[in-house]
């Protein structure tokens, strides 16, 4: 049976791509990462989408990224910013998709995993450059450059199949595969309980996707 690494934050992206990992076929071993991220409540999502959604396995990688800082995502004490600003905002956290991809890639080898699925979209992406098709070309270029796999003749793919979608889209998507959003975080500054903010950038983006999808937004809200 065929493998993928799934990058799974615990958030609705993530989860509609094991969905369709899953449909594709794939025996799915699911990634996430303990990053000093100030909504952790996110990382007990993921594990209960994991184990709902029939991942063969479930990673939790602790990473210090919080030591380097450069983000509002890490820790507590930056005010978030609202929605709609302009450039790069302050949740950018610096180099994290490319952190990512790279464990994610060493895991594909140790499990011979076929592809890696990530769940950017240039859309959505609040201007994150590693949220980019170009990102993801070159990334895949490292893929095919510094693994064995690469060396004979191998390809481990590097897939974002929601690179082009609208997030109404996705969640259309999604719930066409069963995912149960109900069990997914979004929010940015969520409490210990899950509760979304309602108010940062990725609760906006979240709200409107279910209000254009046509469909109930049964996000929790502190």
């Amino acid at each position: 049976m065929k493998k993928a690494i799934v990058l799974l934050s615990g958030g609705l992206d993530s989860a509609t791509c094991l969905a369709m990992a899953r449909d594709q076929g794939y025996e799915c071993h699911t990634l996430a990462f303990d990053y000093g991220q100030r909504h952790r409540a996110e990382l007990a999502a993921a594990q209960q989408l994991s184990a709902q959604m029939g991942a063969a396995s479930h990673r939790v990688v602790q990473l210090g990224m919080a030591e380097i800082g450069g983000s509002s995502l890490l820790g507590h004490d930056e005010d978030l910013p609202e929605a709609g600003g302009e450039g790069v905002p302050s949740t950018y956290v610096p180099a994290r998709n490319t952190v990512f991809l790279s464990l994610a890639l060493g895991l594909a080898e140790v499990v011979d995993a076929e592809a890696i699925f990530i769940g950017i979209h240039d859309e959505d992406s609040s201007g994150y450059p590693d949220c980019r098709p170009e990102f993801l070309a070159a990334f895949q270029q490292l893929a095919n450059e510094a693994t064995v796999a690469g060396m004979e003749g191998r390809t481990i793919e590097v897939l974002a199949p929601l690179l082009s979608m609208s997030k109404a889209g996705i969640i259309q998507t999604g719930v066409k595969l069963g995912v149960d959003y109900r069990l997914t975080i979004s929010c940015y500054d969520a409490d210990a309980q899950g509760r979304a903010c309602g108010r940062c950038d990725s609760c906006v983006i979240r709200r409107q996707g279910f209000a254009e999808a046509g469909l109930v937004d049964q996000t929790l809200y502190a």
